[in-house]
C-alpha cells in the first residue's frame, strides 16, 4: 500500500528545523506544497490574504472541494477495506465495532441522503447531541458531504445549554439518541433534547438513533429514528462542491461573557492543518492504530479522533466508556486489546488514574505504545513522570500538546521522537506556527528567559475565522488586546533552552478538566437561584482537575450551598458544578463597582499573604471575613 502521507511527515530534528525556517520565511509556499496533495475540484487562485485587526482571514481563496472526498472517497482505491474507525463501547463485555473505509463511506453517503429527504440544505445548520457512538461521526461527515454546517454539543451539557446554542446558530436539524451509556449510568439524552425544544423554535426534525432502547417520547411529525430515516435511501452520493472559506462546522466555547460563542472554522484551511498536524505530532504510519480519548463534543474530537486521523488514512478508534469503568484499568486493557500505537488524553484522566495506584497498571503489558499524548491543559511534572514512566515505560515519547477550539489543531508540542521532550514544557511550535510572547503593552519579549502573554503573529490555516453571527465578539475576544496579532489568552514562558511552558489562563476563563469555563457563564447561572443576591466565580489548583470552580456568593439564606450547585448543573451541566461554595456578607469591590477577582483567586488558592493593598477598596472589611470563612 502506498503511503501518500511520507512526503510531509517529519523524519529528523534536521528536517524540522529546515521546514520550520521554510515555514516562516515562505509560509504561503510551504502550506501550498502540503495543499497540493489533496484532491480539489479547482485550485485556488491565491493562497492567503489576512487583517488580524479586522479580523479578515482567508486561505486557498477560489478552490472548490469537499472535505468528505479527501477522507473518504480518495481512500477507497488503496485502503478500502483498511479500518477506518474502532469503536469500543462503554461495556467491555459488549464487541467493538470495526468500520473499514469502504464501510463509513456507505453510511456517510446514506445518512447524508437521508437529511437530504428531510429537508436539510447547503448552508443549513445542524446540531448534533449524541454518546460517542460512530454515527456521531457518521452523521459529523454527512453534514460536510452535504454542505451542512454542523454543530456537535457535548451530550452532558443541560438543556438551557443546549437550547442556547440551537438558537444561537438557528439549528434546522437535531441529531440525537434515545440515551447514552456512562459507566453503570444510563443516561436520558432524548429527554434533554425535548426539553430544550420546548425553548426552540426553528428546529423542524429530529432524527434519534437507538442506544440504549429506552422508552422515549417521539413528537409526531417532529421526530423519526435513525433506522427508518436510512431504511430506503441509496449508499451512493455526490458530494455538494464547497468552496474552502465556507463554514465547516461551529463550535461553542465558553468566554469571559455568559454567552457561549461559536467559534467557526471553514473546509479548505481546517483540512490542511488537521492532517498535517495529526501526522507530524503523532508519527503516524500506515498500519499503526491511533487512540485519542476524547469525545466528539470538543474540539480534540473532532480534530483529532475524526478529521484528522481519516484525512491521513489512519486507523481511529472511538470510546463510548469513562477511564474507571468497570475498573481504572479500562484505558490500559483498551490499549492491549486493541494494540492501540499512539495513545492521547488529559492530564485530568493521568491524575484521576494516577491516584489509584499502579496495581490497574500492571496487570497490561501497554508493549504496543510507540508515542504517548497529552492535552486539555499544560500537565504538571508528577503527572507527566507518571505517564511517562508507568505508561510509555520510559521509552515512549510524551507529547504535551497545546491548542485552541479557535486554533482548529495542535500549535505547539513535541513531534514524537523527533523534537526533544521536556516535562511539563509543550515545547516547540509546529511549522507554519509563529508565536510571541508580549508583555502588558505588547512589546514582544525576545531571547529566553521570558515570561508574558501568549500571542501568534501570522495566521495559520485553521485559525478561526469569526465567532458566529457575532465578527466583532470575534475581533474584541482574540484580536483586540494586541496591535495585528492573535491573542491566546494564555500566559507562557520561554525557558534558557528556547522551549515554551503554558503558565495557563490570564482571562476570566477557568480550565477545569481540559475544558474551558468562562466565569461569566457560571456566575450567570448561579445568580438564577432565587435566594441568590451576586456572586463572583474564579479557578482554584485542584488536585484531578487542574483547576476547580470557586464560587462566592452573597445569598439571602444559608445552607443553599447545595442547591446552588444544583442550579449550575441544571443550567450549564455537571461539568461547570462549582467544587466549593462559599456564603460570604459582600464581595471586595473597587470604588466604581468592579468585583475584585484578583484577591478572591488568592484566597481561593490559600494564598492569603499578600493580598496588596485593600484600604482602596469600597469595602475593605469583607476581605478579613471571606478569608474567616474560607477556612
Amino acid at each position: 500500500m502506498k503511503d501518500f502521507t511520507k512526503p510531509h511527515r517529519i523524519s529528523s530534528l534536521s528536517e524540522y528545523t529546515t521546514k520550520y525556517d521554510h515555514s516562516v520565511a515562505d509560509p504561503e509556499a510551504f502550506w501550498e506544497e502540503i495543499a497540493n496533495s489533496f484532491n480539489w475540484r479547482k485550485k485556488w487562485d491565491k493562497i492567503l490574504e489576512w487583517d488580524f485587526n479586522s479580523p479578515d482571514i482567508k486561505w486557498f481563496l477560489g478552490a472548490k472541494l469537499n472535505i468528505t472526498e479527501n477522507l473518504l472517497d480518495r481512500h477507497l482505491p488503496d485502503r478500502g477495506d483498511q479500518v477506518a474507525i474502532l469503536w469500543e463501547p462503554n461495556d467491555p463485555k459488549e464487541r467493538p465495532e470495526t468500520i473499514t473505509y469502504k464501510e463509513l463511506h456507505r453510511k456517510v453517503c446514506q445518512f447524508a441522503n437521508a437529511m437530504i429527504a428531510n429537508g436539510v440544505e447547503k448552508g443549513d445548520r445542524v446540531i448534533i447531541y449524541m454518546p460517542m457512538v460512530p454515527e456521531a461521526a457518521v452523521a459529523m461527515l454527512a453534514c460536510a458531504r452535504i454542505g451542512a454546517v454542523h454543530s456537535v454539543v457535548f451530550a452532558g451539557f443541560s438543556s438551557n445549554a443546549l437550547a442556547d446554542r440551537i438558537n444561537d446558530c438557528d439549528a434546522k436539524m437535531v441529531l440525537t439518541s434515545d440515551g447514552n451509556f456512562r459507566g453503570a449510568k444510563t443516561i436520558d439524552v432524548k429527554g434533554v433534547v425535548d426539553d430544550a425544544l420546548q425553548k426552540c423554535s426553528c428546529v423542524e426534525k429530529v432524527i434519534v438513533f437507538q442506544r440504549t432502547k429506552t422508552e422515549v417520547h417521539m413528537e409526531i411529525g417532529r421526530d423519526l429514528w435513525w433506522h427508518d430515516a436510512i431504511k430506503d435511501m441509496s449508499d451512493q452520493n455526490e458530494a455538494e462542491e464547497m468552496d474552502a472559506e465556507d463554514l465547516l462546522f461551529i463550535l461553542y466555547t465558553s468566554g469571559s461573557t455568559g454567552k457561549p460563542k461559536g467559534v467557526v472554522h471553514t473546509c479548505g484551511g481546517y483540512m490542511v492543518y488537521t492532517y498535517y498536524s495529526f501526522l507530524n505530532v503523532f508519527q503516524y504510519k500506515p498500519g499503526d492504530m491511533y487512540w485519542c480519548t476524547a469525545d466528539v463534543g470538543w474540539i480534540t474530537g473532532h480534530s483529532y479522533i475524526v478529521y484528522g486521523p481519516l484525512l491521513a488514512g489512519a486507523a481511529t478508534i472511538m470510546f463510548e466508556g469513562v477511564p474507571t469503568y468497570p475498573d481504572a484499568g479500562r484505558f490500559w486493557e483498551v490499549c492491549d486489546k486493541h494494540q492501540v500505537n499512539q495513545f492521547y488524553t488529559a492530564p485530568t484522566a493521568i491524575r484521576a488514574l494516577q491516584a489509584h495506584g499502579l496495581e490497574p497498571v500492571r496487570k497490561h503489558k501497554l508493549d504496543s505504545l510507540k508515542v504517548i499524548g497529552s492535552v486539555g491543559e499544560p500537565i504538571n511534572e508528577e503527572a507527566w513522570h507518571w505517564y511517562h514512566e508507568q505508561i510509555g515505560k520510559g521509552r515512549c515519547p510524551l507529547v504535551d500538546t497545546w491548542w485552541q477550539t479557535e486554533t482548529g489543531g495542535i500549535m505547539i508540542s513535541a513531534l514524537a521522537g523527533i523534537t526533544p521532550n521536556k516535562p511539563a514544557h509543550a515545547s516547540l511550535p509546529l511549522p507554519g506556527i509563529q508565536p510571541i510572547i508580549v508583555d502588558a503593552d505588547g512589546n514582544e519579549l525576545e531571547g529566553n528567559n521570558v515570561e508574558g502573554n501568549l500571542c501568534v503573529k501570522f495566521p495559520w490555516p485553521s485559525i478561526l475565522r469569526t465567532t458566529y453571527g457575532d465578527h466583532e465578539r470575534c475581533k474584541q475576544t482574540y484580536f483586540s488586546a494586541y496591535n495585528n496579532m492573535y491573542f491566546t489568552g494564555d500566559g507562557a514562558k520561554r525557558d534558557h533552552d528556547g522551549y515554551l511552558r503554558i503558565l495557563g489562563r490570564v482571562d476570566d476563563v477557568i480550565n477545569v478538566s481540559g475544558h474551558r469555563m468562562g466565569t461569566a457563564e457560571v456566575e450567570n447561572a448561579i445568580n438564577e437561584h432565587a435566594k441568590v443576591v451576586e456572586s463572583a466565580v474564579v479557578g482554584f489548583p485542584h488536585d484531578i482537575k487542574g483547576q476547580g470552580i470557586y464560587a462566592f456568593v452573597i445569598a439571602e439564606a444559608d445552607g443553599i450551598e447545595e442547591e446552588i450547585r444544583e442550579t449550575v448543573s441544571k443550567m450549564i451541566g455537571p461539568i461547570a458544578k462549582p467544587d466549593q461554595v462559599q456564603i460570604v456578607s459582600g464581595l471586595p469591590k473597587t470604588r466604581s463597582g468592579k468585583i475584585m477577582r484578583r484577591i478572591l483567586r488568592k484566597i481561593a488558592s490559600k494564598d492569603t499573604s499578600n493580598l496588596g493593598d485593600t484600604s482602596t477598596l469600597l469595602n475593605p472589611e469583607v476581605v478579613e471575613d471571606i478569608i474567616k470563612g474560607s477556612k
